[in-house]
């Protein structure tokens, strides 16, 4: 699942609060690319009041020979709308206790009538019966002039006395949980879709927290207990309004961006719509952001996209510190490395680059190597495995020295993998108890990936190519062996999640150096070359952009330092210089056709 780590000084937000982010993104140009005595209203779902034509005729004789309790002028009243009843029981009763008049409909008056709460029917207030299958049954004068009358405007109040409408001093409302229901497991057709779309809720929300003056709103189970202690009070408090108000909107905002998410995939199903509105939860607040000075605060994108996608974001932490704006960072990029790969590996990650990865069948193999690769940056790095972390492997993690002087334990700020054994849990929890123990699932493809620039957003897919779904075509003389391919194909595959200028130089599927984040890709090679070695003679590299240069520049130094197949993405106008030059050093030459650049 998609996540985003907001920092003051980015405009995602400023002010870091327990709820609900609303981001509307409209694209400015598509780049070419390959809710004395008083009254509540409940409200239910409309799957639950499918009314008969008879059964409305019924009610309507029944409302006409009943007396109207539409004036409730004097009485304190409440306007409650919900589908989901979680603590429905625990409002009711304290509402009641308070001098509250509970107004119903349907299947919530009968969930109050067992819960022993004295009940009004809606009916009884507007003098109309719920018609169009319980699609109409608050849109009223009745109810949206007692929430929408200004109390300090005589003559909104002489309007409703005029009516005989009363004045509504609550609203609590949830919504038809459409987003559950589009999102289920199980298949929705569209008709269904759009009758879980909620009408009558939004409006009175939307009335209720534009008049919050003389209106509580309230639209979050969580909010009932400090609401009925406000209720206590003396009610003065503007703050608490204007909060619940605020959050009231951010409901159904978030409410309606999923709405219409829903429908451009059902009507067009393009990625980039001409506006994207992102609802973002906050789950929450970081001791800082990138740097201590920054405040921070870690946000999952509630998008209909994004549920059951996987990633970072949704990853359950088992154990160790709090996780930090950085150690987001790091981890994900970790994740999404680690997951790319088909066999057993482990991925060493600093400061977002990989700087060890090995794939072997064994995985005690695989980590020994992956630390290997770089132990000075793997040290204080975060740990990534695509298989179970079983006793076993947790064992060596904890117990693992240093390569470099076969007596330093190892340190790692996080270890993250798919699943964890009883025991392999067990042993990590001991190894340190600031050790952040992540367990997540894998990242669904065909994603849409957005960065932030100052005043808008860059959209793209996710760059989600692998060796399968590309030709290495052979362009030198030599080609190369079956080895050379499969480390070329690793090398390019590692290459992907370096930063640019990037280099990787791999052997039997471990990669043995990198340079990452040069200005000009010499210097990556050269950093790759050091951190190699002399293991680096019959290794393959990888470049995740072509060579602007050949000779006398990094492919020849590349060709003299023993690199036995080089990959790289061609398209340089001086591409045949780089032929020429692999093929004076018997070097193989594979062009990708494909770029990786990493910004």
């Amino acid at each position: 699942m998609l996540g985003f780590a907001a920092t003051a000084g980015n405009t995602v937000s400023t002010a870091f609060t327990n709820g609900i982010c609303t981001l509307q993104f409209v694209k400015a140009h598509r780049a070419a690319c390959s809710p004395q005595k008083a009254s509540i209203l409940y409200r239910i779902p409309s799957v639950f009041c499918r009314s008969k034509v008879s059964l409305v005729k019924a009610m309507s004789a029944a409302v006409e020979a009943s007396p109207a309790t539409t004036s409730l002028k004097g009485n304190k009243q409440a306007l409650i709308s919900v589908s989901d009843k979680q603590d429905l029981s625990l409002l009711a009763n304290g509402l009641q206790e308070l001098g509250y008049t509970i107004v119903s409909t349907g299947g919530t008056a009968t969930a109050l009538e067992k819960a022993g709460v004295s009940v009004t029917k809606v009916e009884q207030v507007t003098n109309f019966p719920e018609m169009l299958d319980g699609r109409v049954k608050t849109l009223h004068p009745s109810v949206h002039g007692g929430i929408l009358a200004r109390r300090d405007m005589q003559n909104h109040m002489d309007a409703l006395d005029k009516h005989g409408i009363g004045t509504f001093d609550l609203v609590v409302v949830n919504l038809y949980p459409f987003y559950e229901k589009v999102t289920s497991s199980g298949e929705i057709t569209f008709e269904d879709g759009i009758e879980n779309i909620d009408i009558g809720g939004p409006a009175m929300i939307r009335a209720a927290a534009k008049n919050h003056k003389d209106v509580l709103v309230v639209v979050d189970a969580g909010d009932y207990p400090e609401l009925l202690d406000f209720l206590k009070g003396n009610q003065a408090d503007t703050h608490f309004r204007r909060k619940l108000a605020w959050k009231a909107f951010e409901h159904v905002a978030s409410y309606d961006s999923a709405v219409s998410e829903w429908l451009w995939q059902q009507i067009v199903g393009d990625k980039f719509p001409p506006s994207l509105t992102k609802s973002l939860s906050d789950k929450r607040s970081l001791r800082y952001g990138e740097n201590p000075h920054q405040k921070a605060a870690f946000y999952v994108d509630k998008s209909l996209s994004e549920v059951n996608a996987g990633g970072i974001a949704t990853a359950v932490q088992h154990h160790g510190k709090e996780m930090s704006y950085n150690n987001y960072l790091d981890a994900d990029a970790a994740w999404n490395c680690v997951s790319e790969f088909p066999k057993p590996t482990c991925v060493v990650v600093k400061h977002t680059n990989p700087c060890g990865v090995a794939s072997r069948d064994d995985i005690l193999e695989a980590y020994r190597l992956a630390v290997k690769g770089d132990p000075i940056s793997a040290f204080g790095g975060i740990v990534a495995f695509n298989v179970e972390v079983d006793e076993t492997l947790a064992k060596e993690i904890r117990e693992f020295r240093s390569p470099t002087d076969g007596e330093t334990r190892m340190f790692y700020e996080i270890v993250v993998a798919p699943k964890y054994s009883k025991k392999g849990l067990e042993i990590l929890r001991g190894k340190s108890k600031t050790l952040r123990i992540l367990e997540a699932n894998k990242n669904e493809k065909g994603k849409l990936s957005l960065r932030q620039v100052g005043g808008g957003w860059l959209a793209q897919d996710s760059d989600d190519l692998t060796p399968e779904d590309i030709d290495f075509k052979v362009v030198s003389k030599k080609p190369p062996t079956e080895d050379d391919l499969s480390d070329a194909k690793f090398a390019w595959l590692c290459c992907k999640h370096v930063k640019s200028n990037a280099i990787v130089i791999a052997k039997n599927n471990c990669m043995l150096g990198m340079g990452s984040g040069q200005p000009n890709r010499r210097e990556s090679l050269r950093i790759a070359s050091q951190k190699s070695g002399e293991e680096i003679n019959g290794a393959a590299l990888a470049s995740d952009a072509f060579f602007p240069f050949a000779w006398n520049d990094a492919v020849e130094e590349a060709c003299q330092s023993g690199i036995s197949v080089i990959a790289e993405p061609g398209g340089s106008m001086r591409d045949p210089d780089a032929i020429d030059c692999c093929d004076k050093y018997g070097v193989s030459l594979l062009f990708t056709n494909v770029r990786h650049f990493r910004h």
